[in-house]
């Protein structure tokens, strides 16, 4: 229709609101035509004349379904001192109100430059007179007015060209020789929407948006067009649906996706400005901004009446089902708050109430960090994540610690497919961070090299002192309180049993010290030092005379002095290794507990200069412990990454250092059987690096994420025997529940049990072989109980009877229901006969260890068992007795981020573990949180946890399968196997044959051929010795599939390699 004469104009719009907006957008049309933008304005001027008063005005709108009015701003406002703005309004359209015009003055709190030259977004522009008023009066480079309600930016437009031309159809400019076109945009976006899919950065995000539930949720999923009722486009105005967001049961959840969406696309230096209707409480509305990590600003608070056409019944509702009160007024003038409830029948009597609105100006503390951290959990499964982050603080220095943390953790698990498992000395990149902070703030030329990193400060003095098994150790009383019960003596005169240990304790001060390893000559010394004594070198020097004279080695725990800071104290030991190399017979130690976040956080690592003394810690972390907790070490290292992350490296030139003296040849070594053990140990390679799912990673992530975590929600122990009763048929309430960072730890502690009882620890053939090797290190008897290939390397009733006629105090090791590394699995009536065959041959426990159990792919349908059992554990006073020991890492598959618990029914026998339990270190409230969550999930019919499984089943099942055929067509015997992460198989077509290395024949044997692989290929597998079978390698299935890939090229190549 072509608008020609006003009267005709207004006959259309009288018709009804619809037919008014569709005569409007087509004189939009005609504004957005630069030919007839002019004329189109002046007959918006003659339109507004036609009705110059408030009456006729509102008249307009009654009968004609809009009206054109001035708003008028402050005097001599902005830039252009443009004192009032023309306004079109409709009724599909939110009506600029108190709601509105406070928001404005609150935007007015800020100085001109703030938004001059800036890029600006306002959320729920309406009719767009606050981008308009806020581009005339601060001249940003541009802003952007968006809506969800398409007919509010057809009205915005409208109203731009309202005022970005005058009367006359001419147009207005600025100082800058800009129009308000040049400044503004308006554009249908469901919040941030636009912006976001155009990858804009925003100066500043503003916003006036609704905060009152929709009394009928239903209609708020109704499509939003042009085309929709008048009622239900301006209910968009007053009303918000449900966001999935916390904050929608106090009406804020569509401000709270504004501010999460807003922290992706603000810039770092920019601020977001919202309103905020008090009603929830004050408390409550800064809390939405402070938990995401922003810095808030009240810049203006007032009352305003509530909106008489809107319903608060949707408050009320929440009030019934909740503690929590809203907060109205009755009147403007009424100071004491009442609630929703009270507010609603207020209302319905006549009366009329008020809320407090205030507008807050909010900016992230961290925004670089912040940022990562929600980039984070815009992923798939991570929304509940959002729910229980908290990134305020009361105290400062937390929020410093904290924020910057779970960024980096957000980026590592983000990128990182898979957790891995950490080599024996801990993760390569933390000991480099030790060492460079080492080298960077107290210039010591150290590498990762020289470092070794322990679960906690009590593991790693355990460790040294099993390592050489001194006759006599002497031990500072403040770190003797976690060392075992029997090494403790009250005075040198008690002697040692035969390849025992005797541990005195000696104060902690230097010369009280040193008198003692002179008159006791001990062979290690493990001491801390006073304060006072840290300050300068000499009680270091002193002890390091001492003790080289009597040929003990030194270990020198630095905890107490040792500070993560830009400005570390000095320290005399430090200074001493600045300028002096340290001695072989000496090594530092340090438990690293002290942070601001996670008080109970522990990672420890020892500082040596002799290479083998390093080494050989290490191989105590692998064979006793199998890693160092990942994200332990994963915690500091960002703290230390902080602290390094500024420097600049090799500024200065490394110090000459003064050499250190040889060890007297009276020097402790390695105990013998420490020797002999390292000699035949294997770094196993049944690691997973299968992919962790995301739900464990978002999992993680709430662990840390989460502050003040209670007890319960951290508690496993119930989701543990819910998972025993599922997976093993196991119906028990035990008495005892131990749990441990890895399931190996725990074992090592039940073998250091049974060697202190006197028993044997019985090993079917084909058992992990760091389990055989720790219990040997721990000085544990051991015998192997024959299996056979055509069991699967399946321990046998019969065996296991006739093995145990001829063993004094037996107690048995079981990898069950899969057996690890064969990977054939068990069934229960095969369990059970064991569980019987045990008790009836007098056996004083059987261990069943089901950490490698949880992805059984091959396992034969059994028939459906009725209940379930307890498998001698309800036996809490018998001599025999079953102990469960498992993990969670392939059952929740968590990678290398593991966990062990152990559970056992018998009293005599828990009470006694008890105290070898103790100094053992314990899995974080982190860590611990993140498990119960997935445990949770583990439980349900069905979820995502359960696909993931599923898919895992099926990927080991296809590579079992594929290795399976190369190998054969290798000439390789093969075992097949049914589940877990292995499987095992024999050269057969290689053994005698002779190939040459290094220029020399070699004939192949059962025992060379994974050295030659590894010589030949690279391929690393483990051998007949730690397999337990004799002849016969263990493969890994759970390996990147790049990585498996290059296993089979790796076993074609050694196949063509012997055959030529």
């Amino acid at each position: 229709m072509v608008i020609a004469e006003v009267e005709e104009f207004l006959r259309e719009c009288e018709r009804s609101g619809d037919a008014a907006y569709v005569a409007f957008k087509l004189l939009l049309e005609r504004l957005d035509d630069p030919f007839t933008r002019s004329a189109a304005r002046v007959f918006l001027a003659k339109l507004q004349s036609r009705f110059d008063d408030k009456e006729a005005a509102d008249e307009c709108f009654r009968t004609y379904h809009f009206r054109i009015h001035d708003v008028f701003l402050a005097v001599c406002e902005g830039y252009d001192k443009r004192e009032k703005l023309t306004l079109l309004e409709i009724p599909s359209i939110f009506i600029p109100e108190d709601w509105s015009f406070t928001f404005y003055e609150g935007i007015n709190r800020h100085p001109e430059s703030i938004f001059k030259e800036k890029t600006v977004a306002e959320l729920g522009c309406g009719n767009g007179w606050i981008s308009i008023a806020l581009a005339a009066k601060w001249l940003p480079s541009k802003v952007y007015g968006l809506d969800i309600n398409p007919r509010a930016i057809k009205v915005a437009w409208i109203n731009l060209y309202l005022n970005a031309l005058d009367e006359n159809g001419n147009y207005i400019y600025d100082q800058e020789r800009k129009t308000l076109l040049d400044r503004v945009e308006f554009h249908e976006s469901d919040l941030l929407g636009y912006c976001r899919d155009n990858k804009m950065e925003l100066d500043r995000i503003v916003g006036c948006i609704p905060q009152i539930l929709n009394p009928n949720p239903e209609a708020m999923s109704k499509m939003i067009t042009e085309n929709a009722s008048e009622e239900f486009l301006y209910s968009l105005s007053n009303y918000c649906a449900l966001q999935g967001f916390v904050e929608d049961q106090f009406g804020l959840g569509l401000i709270a996706r504004a501010v999460e969406e807003g922290i992706s696309i603000i810039k770092p230096m920019g601020f977001m400005i919202f309103n905020i209707g008090g009603r929830p409480g004050q408390g409550v509305c800064r809390r939405l901004f402070e938990r995401r990590g922003f810095r808030i600003t009240k810049l203006w608070q007032t009352k305003v009446l509530q909106a008489a056409d809107t319903d608060i019944s949707a408050l009320v509702e929440i009030e019934k089902n909740s503690p929590h009160r809203f907060e109205f007024f009755m009147g403007l003038v009424g100071d004491q708050p009442i609630c929703a409830r009270t507010a609603l029948a207020y209302v319905r009597s006549g009366g009329r109430i008020s809320h407090s609105l205030s507008v807050f100006s909010c900016q992230l503390r961290h925004p670089s960090q912040v940022k990562t951290i929600f980039d984070f959990l815009k992923n798939d499964g991570f929304k509940e994540i959002s729910s229980s982050l908290d990134l305020s603080f009361e105290d400062e220095a937390v929020a410093e610690e904290k924020i910057p943390f779970l960024a980096h953790l957000a980026g590592f698990l983000k990128n990182s497919s898979f957790l891995p498992v950490e080599p024996p000395a801990g993760n390569v990149r933390f000991r480099n961070l030790i060492a460079g902070f080492l080298k960077m703030y107290h210039h010591i030329p150290l590498t990762s090299e020289n470092v070794v990193v322990f679960p906690s400060r009590a593991a790693a003095i355990e460790n040294v002192l099993r390592l050489f098994l001194p006759p006599l150790a002497i031990v500072d009383e403040n770190l003797t309180k976690q060392l075992p019960k029997h090494w403790l003596t009250s005075s040198g005169a008690e002697v040692a049993r035969d390849g025992e240990m005797t541990v005195i304790e000696a104060p902690r001060q230097s010369d009280l010290m040193i008198e003692l390893i002179k008159r006791l000559r001990p062979q290690v010394v493990v001491t801390g030092m006073a304060s006072f004594e840290a300050i300068t070198s000499s009680a270091f020097e002193h002890l390091l005379s001492a003790t080289r004279l009597v040929g003990a080695r030194l270990f020198l725990d630095l905890s107490d002095h040792l500070e993560l800071s830009s400005l570390p104290p000095s320290n005399g030991v430090l200074n001493f290794l600045a300028s002096h190399v340290l001695p072989p017979h000496a090594a530092l130690l340090c438990g690293l507990l002290k942070n601001q976040v996670y008080s109970d956080l522990e990672v420890a690592f020892v500082i040596s200069e002799e290479v083998s003394t390093v080494n050989a810690l290490a191989k105590t972390v692998e064979l006793l412990a199998g890693q160092t907790p990942l994200l332990s070490q994963f915690y500091y290292g960002c703290l230390l990454r902080e602290l390094l992350a500024f420097q600049i490296p090799d500024r200065h030139p490394s110090p000459l250092r003064e050499a250190a003296a040889a060890s007297p040849p009276e020097t402790i070594s390695l105990a013998g059987t420490v020797a002999s053990v390292f000699a035949r140990a294997e770094p196993p390679t049944n690691q997973s690096l299968l992919p962790v799912p995301a739900m464990v990673r978002a999992a993680v992530f709430e662990g840390f994420a989460r502050q003040n975590v209670a007890e319960p929600e951290a508690d496993v122990r119930p989701g543990i025997l819910s998972l025993l009763r599922r997976t093993l048929g196991l119906a028990i309430t035990p008495e005892f529940f131990f749990s441990g960072d890895t399931p190996l730890s725990l074992f090592s502690r039940l073998a250091f049990f049974c060697a202190r009882s006197g028993g044997t620890l019985c090993f079917p053939a084909g058992s992990p072989g760091n389990y055989a090797s720790a219990a040997k290190l721990l000085g544990a008897a051991t015998v192997v109980i024959p299996t056979h290939p055509d069991e699967g390397f399946k321990l046998t009733a019969p065996a296991l009877s006739d093995a145990l006629r001829h063993i004094i105090n037996p107690w048995i090791y079981l990898s069950a229901p899969t057996s690890a590394p064969a990977g054939s699995v068990y069934t229960r009536c095969q369990i059970r006969s064991l569980v019987a065959a045990s008790a009836a041959a007098g056996a004083r426990v059987l261990v069943l260890d089901s950490s490698f159990s949880g992805l059984e792919f091959g396992k034969e349908e059994e028939e459906e068992e009725e209940g379930a059992e307890n498998w001698g554990l309800g036996q809490k006073d018998g001599e025999f007795a079953v102990v469960v020991l498992g993990g969670l890492s392939l059952e929740l598959l968590t990678g290398g981020l593991d966990f062990g618990y152990l559970v056992l029914d018998n009293s005599v026998l828990g009470e006694t573990f008890a105290s070898f339990y103790q100094g053992l270190s314990k899995p974080h409230s982190t860590l611990r949180y993140a498990l119960r969550k997935l445990l949770a999930l583990k439980a349900a019919p069905s979820g995502p946890l359960q696909t993931a499984v599923l898919q895992q089943k099926s990927l080991l099942r296809r590579r079992s399968d594929r290795l399976t055929q190369v190998l054969r067509e290798c000439g390789w015997e093969v075992d097949p196997n049914a589940g877990g992460m292995t499987l095992v198989a024999r050269p057969t077509a290689y053994l005698g044959r002779t190939m040459t290395l290094e220029g020399s024949p070699v004939v192949v044997d059962e025992d060379s051929v994974s050295d030659m692989l590894v010589q030949t290929t690279g391929l690393r597998v483990n051998s007949g010795t730690w397999t337990g079978l004799p002849g016969y390698c263990s493969f890994s299935l759970a390996l990147q599939d790049d990585c498996f890939d290059q296993v089979l090229l790796a076993l074609c190549n050694f196949h063509q390699i012997l055959l030529t």
